[in-house]
């Protein structure tokens, strides 16, 4: 069975279906949408139980020619990198259609935005032909830009006009990148060519390399968002619906990490390394400056979109560590993320659902009339900023520990955004659970069943991956340790260059 394609157009299909279907009601089509999710969910399953963690190279490949002129073909793979980001988009997507059963305005349209946003995010991941990725890549913003421009808050449009246009910028110049990687494949035995595998042994000079390093970076530092390229992802939180803020939050911003792991750093390995450190103390700057604006935002929905600037920080500056315990640290902390953060994101919907506010000035005492919400908010608040037990702690001192080796600087200003997340997360818990009840929040509702079945298995995730990492873990490293390897024989070579070109200049 074709495991990637099935897991990958299966939404799709449902698109297919919901789309035409005028006349379905409101409930039947939420129905089908969680059906097929959870169906898609399955699928993955079925793909993962027959994934050998042991080996680093793309496994299930599925090809076959798409365009013979251009030489576009179609090409899935997975590797240990993007097995568990197509794993954690089918087990949140579900999860955001049940978060969306109150939606009441164009049910049908919704859903299938929602199903087709998952085809185009799972085909991101496992693409492996340069242009069918950026196919994908595109598609993921439509849908998106129409979740939040038709059914976002009072700013919506501003929001998603804003979202569109920044992403569109960064896609500029991915596209020219990849159109010039394509002209420059000619010599490869089957080129030209965008298969990704064939170009890592394309031979590129280093001006080249370097100049399509910063093309293929911008595109996807826009996605992360690095600073200072953030500016679109607090609005487009903050007006977007419930689960668009989870899915944006949780899977989205991963396209863009997992772009400059799959591409940037195995494509240009020499650039990579060359513009290491100006990238690091990016990642730097947004690890400290996210925390520190989340600190003062009195709308806890931004200051959990500010969290995520300062947490996505953390997986780009593992990356660029080029330590194996950076690189495993980073990618497993994409998947810690994208569950904290959404999770984060589903119980301020839920609180914003009782209150009818995003203001923590207007909130206090919540605890008392919501204790299961509340509990469950300082809980995922504790993941976030990295209690042991929890997920987030690995990860993040994985990440620590492989930049420390690399440059102690550098770690010690990371390890100061532990502290900082510390600090927001738990003075916006204060504000709203601790206090004296405002009376008019007094007699709000605690969690019902379907709150319950939204927040458990994220919760059980969250708890199993913090007592038991190494099932992540064991199926990265063999991956990670092929990148990062790569990195090191370009720097190697690199030296080697230099030394050779200094020792020329003496004898002369």
């Amino acid at each position: 069975m074709r495991w990637l394609t099935l897991t990958t157009f299966l939404p799709l299909l449902g698109v297919v279906v919901l789309l035409p279907w005028r006349r379905v009601g409101d409930d039947a089509a939420r129905g089908m949408a969680l059906a097929v999710s959870v169906a898609t969910f399955l699928a993955s399953l079925g793909m993962a139980g027959r994934f050998d963690g042991s080996v680093s190279r793309f496994q299930l490949v599925e090809q076959a020619t798409w365009v013979r002129s251009p030489n576009i073909r179609y090409v899935l793979g997975v590797d240990g990198i993007s097995l568990f980001l197509v794993l954690l988009t089918t087990f949140l997507v579900p999860i955001a259609i049940l978060a969306s059963w109150k939606v009441d305005r164009h049910v049908r349209l919704y859903m299938a935005a929602m199903l087709f946003l998952e085809t185009g995010m799972i085909g991101t991941f496992l693409a492996l032909d340069l242009l069918l990725f950026f196919l994908f890549f595109e598609a993921i913003l439509f849908p998106m830009y129409l979740i939040i421009g038709a059914w976002g808050g009072e700013r919506r449009v501003y929001a998603a006009v804003k979202f569109f246009l920044y992403t569109m910028f960064g896609s500029a110049f991915l596209l020219v990148a990849i159109l010039f990687l394509y002209a420059r494949s000619g010599s490869l035995p089957d080129g030209p060519t965008f298969d990704l595998r064939q170009l890592v042994d394309l031979g590129l000079t280093a001006g080249a390399g370097r100049w399509l390093f910063l093309g293929f970076f911008i595109a996807f530092a826009v996605k992360v968002p690095l600073f200072p390229l953030h500016t679109w992802l607090p609005d487009a939180h903050t007006e977007a619906p419930t689960a668009g803020s989870v899915i944006l939050a949780a899977i989205l911003l991963k396209v863009g990490a997992y772009g400059l792991i799959r591409f940037n750093l195995s494509l240009f390995p020499e650039a990579s390394s060359y513009f290491a450190d100006g990238v690091s103390v990016v990642a730097l700057i947004g690890i400290v400056y996210g925390a520190i604006v989340a600190m003062m935002q009195t709308d806890v929905k931004r200051l959990v979109a500010y969290s995520s600037v300062s947490h996505l920080g953390f997986v780009v500056l593992g990356t660029f560590a080029f330590t194996l315990q950076g690189m495993t640290g980073g990618v497993l902390q994409m998947v810690n993320h994208g569950l904290s953060t959404g999770a984060l994101f589903l119980l301020v919907g839920m609180v914003y659902e009782r209150t009818h506010t995003r203001d923590l000035s207007q909130m206090g005492g919540l605890g008392a009339p919501m204790p299961w919400l509340m509990g469950a908010f300082l809980f995922v608040s504790l993941s976030s900023l990295g209690l042991p037990g929890l997920n987030n702690f690995v990860g993040e001192f994985l990440v620590i520990l492989g930049t420390f080796a690399a440059n102690r600087a550098f770690g010690a200003i990371a390890a100061a955004g532990v502290v900082l997340a510390a600090i927001y997360l738990l003075w916006a818990y204060q504000r709203m659970a601790h206090g004296p009840v405002p009376a008019r929040h007094a007699e709000h509702p605690d969690l019902s069943v379907r709150e319950y079945a939204l927040l458990a298995p994220v919760l059980a995730a969250i708890l199993a991956l913090g007592i038991y990492p190494n099932l992540l873990l064991d199926r990265i490293n063999p991956t990670a340790t092929r990148i990062v390897d790569g990195v090191s024989v370009a720097q190697a070579v690199q030296a080697a260059r230099a030394s050779g070109q200094a020792a020329g200049e003496e004898g002369s």
